[in-house]
């Protein structure tokens, strides 16, 4: 059994995981298991879960059935709830390295290694081959340039091309899943780097807000286009301290 975010009524891809689809795992892991084997059941990943889809999941940690495997996949697992984390066995994956992700994001295109496209789709990857695969699309490699561009300058902000992107994602759901992406990995990395402990927490609280409000305006159906203004606020504060 596999969680990850869905196609929803609208026809585009969630921006979280739903507890509907979390809830799934009580039937799956009170069935009885093929030929007697294991039932395994993948999240992929816990930060796209809300917090409803997450104390969900948390139930089925605290009491796991017999012969049963829960792989939680995080990539920021510093923003998992304590009692998730303090749950499960962390098994530490590292990024792969950029020929490794050209040679498989080529592989599963059908294009060539030598593509210029691939090759900046590799460096802004964070070693994930699928965000690779998505960031060839010119469109979405763009965005996603401009946002790291944009985060880098961080405290300072650019009102003016807050307003673009703000355009941007509020007509376009992939747009905005590139936005929420690019905002989360970048904080994610910035919250490896940083030594000083007050500094950490203060972004850890911006991250935490900001995640919120993401799923506060996929629940309530709300305007994207304050996300960014909200997002680059948050965060510019934190800088700051």
């Amino acid at each position: 059994l596999v969680f990850e975010r869905t196609v929803g009524d609208t026809g585009k891809l969630r921006t979280v995981i739903v507890v509907d689809q979390i809830k799934r795992a009580v039937r799956f892991f009170g069935s009885t298991a093929g030929e007697g084997g294991w039932r395994v059941c993948i999240v992929d990943s816990a930060e796209d879960l809300n917090r409803e889809g997450a104390n969900a999941l948390l139930k089925n940690l605290e009491e796991p059935p017999p012969r049963s495997l829960l792989l939680v996949v995080s990539h920021a697992p510093g923003r998992l709830l304590p009692t998730i984390r303090s749950r499960c066995r962390r098994l530490a994956l590292h990024p792969l390295d950029a020929p490794d992700i050209i040679s498989a994001a080529a592989d599963a295109l059908g294009i060539d290694r030598n593509s210029g496209v691939l090759r900046a789709a590799a460096a802004l990857a964070d070693g994930n081959v699928a965000k690779a695969i998505a960031l060839c699309d010119e469109e979405v490699l763009a965005l996603r340039t401009r946002l790291i561009g944009l985060l880098d300058a961080l405290p300072g902000t650019d009102p003016q091309a807050l307003h673009a992107v703000g355009d941007t994602i509020a007509r376009d759901e992939d747009a905005l899943a590139t936005f929420v992406d690019t905002v989360q990995s970048w904080i994610a990395a910035r919250m490896i780097e940083f030594k000083d402990t007050r500094q950490l927490a203060r972004v850890a609280e911006a991250s935490a807000k900001f995640s919120r409000a993401v799923t506060e305006a996929d629940i309530f159906n709300l305007d994207r286009k304050p996300l960014v203004f909200s997002a680059f606020s948050l965060l510019a504060e934190a800088q700051r301290g």
